[in-house]
This record gives C-alpha cells, structure tokens and sequence, in this order.
C-alpha cells in the first residue's frame, strides 16, 4: 500500500508528530502541505495539521479537499487540553475537511505548545475575554509547552500504524 504523510505546522509540534508517524509506516512519503504531491498516486494518507479556530489551518485544510476517495488517517495538534470539549469539536469538525468519498479510518490529537507570538497576543486581552491571562489559561499554557511529549510520540506511531492495518484489512 503507497503510503503519504502530509502535515502543516506552525510551531513545529505537529511535523515532531508526523515523523513518529511517516517511522512507523513503512515505505512512507513525509511531505510538509507546502511540498507535497497530490494524493492521487497513493492508497493511504495521514494528515496532520494545527488547529486553527476550531479546525484544520487553511494551507491544511486546503490540502485536504484534495483528498478524494481515499483512507485517511488524521492527525492534529493543538493547545487545549486533548481531553477537552474544544479538542473534540476539532475532531469532530476534521472528517468534514476532506474532499468526497474519503473515509477517515482513525484519529489521533494531542497537545501542543502555543506559538510564543499567539500567547503574547492573548495576554494583552482585557479581563472578560475567554482569551484573557488567568492563573487558569498560564497554567495551560504552560502544560502545553510541554508537548507533543515522547509518550505523545509513541502513541502517534501506534494509532497511525493500527489505521493502516485497518486500512489493509
């Protein structure tokens, strides 16, 4: 099976994670969005991207709708905590990115740090935006700094590496 992995990264958190992936499916193509071949050629893809406003950023999501008729395993990163209601409207809101009759046949999200330039930004919001610096928001922050993590790496590399074998069976 001719295997492509594409990613879009802003900070690097979600190339770190594609290459744990592309490591652990063999004979696979690692491509940044900006340099890859169209999907056409290939039988499986993993798609990774950051999360942008609740889904995939535009070069990502422009990518995707390229992808037709074809397996997918999706991969994302993003700031908020992987477990929270934000980081499953994201996985809900990704299957919907991609051009017609692709079936995704898996998912992986974690957490990611957050661009230096984007946490400047929110701590110069006033008091009352859901953006706003709070005790809250630095601890976050600072958890996300923290990842992707090895074990976030390894756990990349085996739910891509289960999507292919599913994707074969």
């Amino acid at each position: 099976m001719k295997t492509l992995v594409v990613y879009s990264t802003a900070t690097g958190n979600t190339r770190k994670v594609a290459e744990a992936i592309a490591a652990a499916l063999p004979g696979a193509e690692l491509h940044d969005v900006k340099t890859a071949p169209a999907p056409d050629a290939y039988d499986f893809v993993a798609m990774g991207f950051w999360v942008d406003k609740g889904g995939p950023n535009k070069e990502a999501a422009d990518y995707m709708k390229t992808i037709r008729g074809k397996k997918v395993f999706t991969f994302f990163t993003l700031g908020a905590n992987p477990d929270s209601m934000h980081a499953r409207t994201c996985a809900e809101a990704a299957p919907k990115a991609y051009g017609e009759g692709t079936e995704q046949v898996a998912a992986f999200w974690c957490q990611g740090a957050i661009a230096p330039n984007l946490i400047e930004w929110m701590r110069k919001m006033p008091a009352g935006n859901p953006h706003a610096p709070t005790p809250e928001a630095e601890a976050r922050w600072a958890e996300a700094a923290k990842h992707p993590d090895e074990t976030d790496l390894q756990h990349a590399a085996q739910a891509a590496a289960e999507a292919l074998a599913k994707a074969q069976a």
